[in-house]
């Protein structure tokens, strides 16, 4: 990217304020500073800098709250003595960040997807826009919803649109290592939230939890669908939103059974872009299923070509073309 090219700016973020609307460009001094917003067009996403660390990646045994699971060729319950290990989110390791980059604020819209669509992108494919409700009516989840309907491949066909808008290789999926730093945003608690999340604060299935923890609890709630991406207060500390429910998110990495045990976000980077990967590997839960789903350290697998009502994903951007200010 030249170092002369506009950056939409909105401001730095604090902990427990949200950003801005847009108020100024950088122009000649394309600077950032971690947690600060940036856009670099007007139709592409807004992106939050992330500050450069380490977090231990992975969910600690027992976290998980599933009552009921297969193993061994039978569906087994889980007792005290014996919980759910969801051996898939292990073993914890620490993970230390040292690529720059800055994550999407929020999932890619309907909207931001088809402003690719009618640039001659993304493969011309037009998502639905039609989310089948119990009753059996259409709720539409057009314009600001998250969209979805998408693949991996679609996905990256995307960003690769991105790129060309922008005129540089920056933009892409992020890895798991990644996404995971992003959504945990220096907690190491199920929720980025907390021990439990309400439903103000993500959008998840309060039917399915009920039923998977064997409890009544009223205060929770079952949409049925996606939520725009600026509804509810679902932003963790850095401001990223929606990390936990709405719609899975998809990412660049290739599922595995058990981490590795990588110490560094390059080497997560790496793996992931190896060929002859099926799976990928998705992330933070969605509208329709328990929240257990939506903690940070959740694992699921979907293959390249599937497409879903209730999957979508967020983009990421490298750095170094951009200078970001530490101090």
């Amino acid at each position: 990217m030249s170092p002369n090219k506009p950056i939409l700016v909105t401001g730095l973020i604090g902990l427990f304020s949200l950003p801005a609307l847009a108020d100024s460009i950088l122009k000649n001094d394309p600077t950032v500073a971690p947690l600060e917003v940036f856009q670099e067009c007007d139709v592409c996403p807004e992106m939050i800098v992330l500050p450069l660390g380490e977090f231990l990646m992975g969910g600690p045994p027992g976290e998980s709250r599933i009552k009921t699971y297969w193993a061994d060729g039978g569906m087994r319950e889980a007792t005290p003595e014996a919980p759910y290990i969801a051996h898939h989110e292990g073993p914890l390791h620490p993970v230390r960040i040292d690529i720059p980059v800055a994550m999407g604020r929020n999932e890619v819209t309907h909207d931001q997807w088809m402003a690719c669509v009618e640039d001659r992108g993304c493969n011309g494919h037009v998502p639905s826009t039609c989310t089948m409700m119990i009753d059996g009516s259409c709720a539409k989840i057009g314009g600001n919803h998250p969209v979805i309907d998408v693949s991996y491949l679609d996905a990256m066909a995307y960003t690769n649109w991105l790129n060309s808008k922008v005129g540089a290789n920056v933009y892409r999926l992020p890895t798991e290592a990644e996404w995971e730093y992003a959504a945990r945003a220096g907690t190491q608690t199920p929720f980025a939230q907390g021990e439990e999340l309400s439903a103000d604060q993500a959008n998840f299935s309060g039917r399915a939890t009920e039923k998977m923890l064997g409890e009544e609890l009223p205060d929770l709630v079952f949409r049925g669908k996606s939520v725009p991406v600026d509804q509810l207060d679902a932003s963790n500390a850095w401001g990223l939103r929606h990390m936990s429910g709405n719609v899975g998110e998809l990412t660049l990495s290739c599922w595995s059974d058990r981490y590795a045990g990588w110490q560094t976000s390059s080497r997560y980077l790496e793996d992931a872009i190896l060929p002859d990967c099926f799976l990928r590997v998705m992330r933070g839960g969605a509208y329709w299923v328990a929240m257990d789903f939506s903690r940070v350290a959740f694992r699921g697998r979907v293959k390249e070509l599937s497409r879903s009502n209730s999957m979508g994903f967020r983009v990421l951007r490298e750095m170094q073309t951009l200078h970001v200010h530490t101090n």
